[in-house]
């Protein structure tokens, strides 16, 4: 327990440290509101417990990465897909992979920290093509909010008037690194923008927060806090407030209601007592990750809520999404026997290559309708794996010794890699629920997952392995290794994106949707969600920077709220 305060009913309840709840906890505790946060994982100090300068041949395994280890065996430190204790199940025929954050500050600190904006387009996607659905807000609605999210978190990048992927305020940009360059010219050959990556990532020092000084490896959590991680730049100046109290191992099983419908409070377990302890607000806010906000709201039954918190709609749960994600590992000749060179740089990258094919799909051409972004890795970050195949041949070839050393040497830094991230269009098949028949080792009733992607995202998939692999040709490459768990099609897994939004969509009328525009609950008028559940559709623009942006929305919104008692 940190920054206790007395006992007796605080102002505001938040549930979850992350970008959301990180967010709503800074702009309510400067508003004057008491708070209360609770964090299910343990506390978490960025300048004591990174990990960021430990090699990896220093972790276990060697830093391996598979599906038990996602960070190279740093789990500990940025959680997995799989957490003890905490179960999940998948519908028959439903391949989902939900990762879970558990400590202080959530997936913030591991995240990749790019940083998008929603554009016009992304915000009505119904009006644009007919398909999914509409927000009841407009880009105009949360541009201020995106202005003062990046200004006070720190976002690099460029200005470039671009369709439908807006500018904002931003630091410079750090140069490009030498493989990045060969893929900016192979782009600009095929007439596809390459520009400067946009990462919530210092280039100039911003109060007592030092410029990145490229150690390159952000998601183990930045020392110094150059990188934006919702410890470091909300959390903690939000308890230099006075106003904040952080409960950590608190694991939470439902929000209470009285007899008048409004939440009074939330029901947690300590983990370390392993005892029910009850706690009443004025306000909950809901941030514990899209997934989990769902499981908390469904859990939240009562004779007045029988099918959960907030759900008179029943769509509670539904219309989940994930990014859709392909990639392609090229081998790149003239990359190859260059002289060693510094290209550590950011923990990410320097230059992506956002969507451009809107004219097409106005006229027509492309059998989907959404875009997606391309995110760029590769250079001097790793070896060759020796099972890595050009053709039926391995890519180190054969041998040991002086002769393999020498063939590793050369290729050192030849390798390049495209990670397409794309938007999904919501579908009924795909949601989650709870599986009354598992609980997890508390007690409370698990989710179970229901997934699919449609025809739209796997053609999708489709033409992003195209374009990868004509990227990788223009540079006078080869296609070495392409991914997907649909080895069909090249396609990701469900919530292998770690993006999962959806699941209590805000909306213009109560009957389809669970939140009005301010992410206020139609049926609970003091019960307000603040991480990605809202989203009523996924962009090819990663999240958080939305989810951010939000919640500051939301949380001033409560703040004018209260001060009127009409929450």
């Amino acid at each position: 327990m940190m920054g206790a305060m007395p006992e007796s009913e605080y102002d505001v309840i938040i549930v979850g440290s992350g970008a959301g709840g990180g967010m709503a906890a800074h702009v309510l505790t400067h508003a004057g509101a008491r708070c209360l946060m609770l964090e299910a994982g343990d506390w978490y100090d960025t300048a004591r417990e990174s990990k960021w300068l430990e090699w990896g041949y220093d972790a276990p395994h060697r830093g391996t990465t598979d599906d038990e280890h996602a960070y190279g065996g740093f789990e500990a430190v940025v959680g997995g897909y799989h957490v003890d204790g905490e179960p999940y199940t998948c519908a028959a025929g439903t391949h989902w992979k939900w990762f879970r954050s558990r400590m202080l500050g959530g997936r913030t600190n591991a995240w990749g920290r790019i940083s998008l904006r929603n554009g016009p387009a992304d915000f009505k996607p119904h009006s644009r093509d007919g398909k999914g659905f509409d927000w009841p807000i407009s880009y105009e609605d949360l541009a201020p909010y995106y202005d003062k999210t990046e200004e006070l978190i720190g976002v690099f990048g460029s200005a470039e008037g671009l369709e439908n992927l807006p500018d904002g305020k931003f630091l410079p940009p750090p140069a490009p690194r030498c493989y990045e360059l060969l893929i900016q010219k192979a782009c600009r050959e095929l007439q596809i923008p390459c520009i400067p990556s946009r990462l919530a990532i210092l280039t100039r020092p911003m109060g007592d927060r030092p410029a990145c000084h490229y150690v390159s490896q952000c998601y183990r959590g930045c020392r110094m806090g150059s990188n934006f991680s919702s410890p470091v730049v909300l959390l903690y100046p939000a308890q230099q407030t006075g106003n904040l109290e952080i409960r950590c191992g608190a694991m939470v099983r439902e929000v209470m209601t009285g007899p008048d419908g409004r939440a009074a409070g939330v029901s947690y377990i300590d983990k370390e007592m392993g005892q029910e302890v009850q706690v009443t607000g004025k306000v909950i806010v809901l941030a514990a990750s899209t997934c989990e906000t769902v499981r908390l709201l469904l859990n939240s039954r009562s004779s007045r809520f029988p099918n959960g918190l907030a759900n008179s709609s029943g769509l509670v749960g539904r219309y989940l999404m994930d990014t859709v994600m392909s990639d392609v590992t090229g081998w790149v000749p003239s990359l190859m026997n260059l002289p060693p060179h510094n290209e550590d740089g950011v923990g990410g990258m320097h230059l992506f290559v956002p969507w451009w094919n809107y004219e097409r799909q106005r006229l027509g051409q492309l059998p989907f309708s959404r875009g997606y972004h391309i995110e760029l890795s590769g250079g001097r970050s790793g070896m060759p794996a020796p099972g890595l195949l050009t053709g039926s041949e391995s890519l180190l070839g054969g041998g040991y010794g002086k002769a393999l050393k020498q063939r590793s040497r050369s290729l050192y830094g030849s390798l390049v890699s495209f990670h397409g991230r794309g938007e999904m269009i919501p579908n009924e098949d795909s949601y989650c629920e709870l599986d009354k028949s598992t609980v997890d080792r508390w007690g409370i009733p698990v989710l179970r997952f229901h997934f699919r992607w449609s025809d739209q995202e796997i053609q999708m998939a489709r033409h992003m392995q195209e374009t990868f692999q004509q990227i990788v040709q223009t540079m006078g490459g080869k296609v070495i290794e392409s991914y997907g768990a649909d080895q069909r099609w090249g396609i990701s897994e469900g919530g292998e994106g770690i993006h999962e939004v959806g699941g209590t969509r805000m909306g213009s009328d109560p009957a389809t949707s669970v939140l009005n525009p301010h992410c206020q609950a139609w049926d609970c008028k003091n019960l307000f969600v603040t991480d990605g559940a809202p989203f009523v559709s996924l962009s090819d623009k990663n999240p958080t920077l939305t989810i951010m942006a939000l919640a500051w929305r939301t949380s001033e919104y409560i703040a004018s709220q209260m001060r009127t008692h009409a929450v």
